[in-house]
């Protein structure tokens, strides 16, 4: 299970797309919970409550999640496990969760997710299996890793390393980076279309990812459009409005009061996000 590849440029940012909404619609049948008691939004917002950059949105004529080189530290067989911890371990708690998507935006089951990383003193165990561990995703394309913050090493920035691969298909291998880091503007590898949206969670941080596969994929007839109305039906809601839990909008005739603070964005309308609106 070895790729390797030179890392590109990433994308610019780009606007709300088809896959956003699909991610909604994922989202409002199950939400994985995360340390803390959070939710994992696999799609969030920048300061001021702007969208990410995708990474990438698919069936727009972009890329899948560009690949990077493996890199020295490989070792096959890690063990099958979603938690890279334990009671021992030092570091600051970081939890990644997210989506795994095909071409045609459709969340993928049962996809390989093999993470290796440096402990917290920025050292890669070769002798035995600490940080490293793999996964399948579930049957809504979810993964959820337990994990610490990277540590740093000479000539490189804070990263996790992965690669991912649908059954039958061939593997990705690339590496997950940390937003505000003095050494993401050295590191030679780095690529912004490659960053985590990092937020801060008690004593620890909470990541959110979606890779895009190149696997094909027939759309669905029924899938929303590939632009979200540029209005809503009516109501109160707008996009870019900040809320803060308990709050109340209505939307479409119907009244919802906010479970979490968070700030709309197109896409995350309430009756898409029941993660975040309750009706009533």
């Amino acid at each position: 299970m070895t790729e390797s590849s030179s890392s590109e440029a990433g994308p610019p940012g780009r606007p709300i797309s088809r896959k956003n909404l699909l991610r909604a619609a994922v989202a409002a049948s199950t939400v994985p919970l995360i340390a803390g008691g959070g939710i994992a939004l696999a799609r969030d917002t920048g300061a001021g409550g702007a969208p990410l950059a995708l990474t990438p949105a698919c069936d727009d004529g972009d890329d899948p999640t560009p690949a990077q080189m493996e890199g020295p530290y490989f070792k096959p067989n890690s063990p099958l496990r979603t938690s890279l911890v334990t009671s021992g371990t030092s570091g600051t708690p970081l939890t990644v969760s997210g989506y795994v998507f095909g071409r045609a935006c459709k969340p993928l089951s049962g996809v390989l997710l093999d993470f290796w990383q440096a402990d917290a003193g920025g050292a890669y165990d070769m002798s035995g299996f600490a940080f490293r561990g793999h996964q399948f995703t579930d049957a809504t394309g979810a993964f959820t890793l337990t994990t610490v913050v990277a540590g740093l090493y000479p000539g490189r920035t804070r990263h996790i390393h992965v690669k991912a691969q649908a059954p039958g298909r061939p593997v990705l291998t690339t590496q997950l980076y940390f937003p505000g880091e003095p050494r993401n503007a050295t590191d030679a590898l780095y690529d912004p279309a490659l960053l985590m949206n990092v937020r801060g969670a008690g004593s620890g941080r909470q990541g959110t990812f979606d890779f895009v596969l190149d696997v094909a994929q027939q759309p669905d007839p029924t899938d929303p459009p590939t632009d979200p109305p540029t209005d809503p039906p009516g109501g109160t809601w707008a996009a870019g409005t900040s809320y803060r839990a308990g709050d109340r909008v209505t939307y479409d005739g119907v009244s919802f009061r906010c479970l979490q603070a968070h700030s709309a964005i197109a896409g995350w309308e309430p009756p898409l996000v029941p993660a975040l609106w309750e009706r009533g």
